[in-house]
């Protein structure tokens, strides 16, 4: 795995927060960690980046 790959998953760690922001973080992180099964490459570090964002707006709206 790619340094970079393997440095985004760790933003998708969700056990840390109260439940209400697992519910809405961990299917992030379930797709995220299938992607890298099955995917390699710059591509790839690149959407992690933009479903981490995605994933960090609906926490966000879970704040609210």
């Amino acid at each position: 795995m790619h340094p970079s790959t393997e440095a985004i998953l760790k933003f998708f760690e969700y056990e840390h927060l109260p439940l209400h922001l697992q519910m809405v973080s961990k299917p992030f992180c379930l797709l995220a960690l299938d992607m890298v099964e099955k995917l390699e490459g710059p591509e790839l570090t690149a959407g992690l980046r933009k479903l981490l964002e995605a994933k960090d707006c609906f926490v966000r709206a879970a704040l609210q």
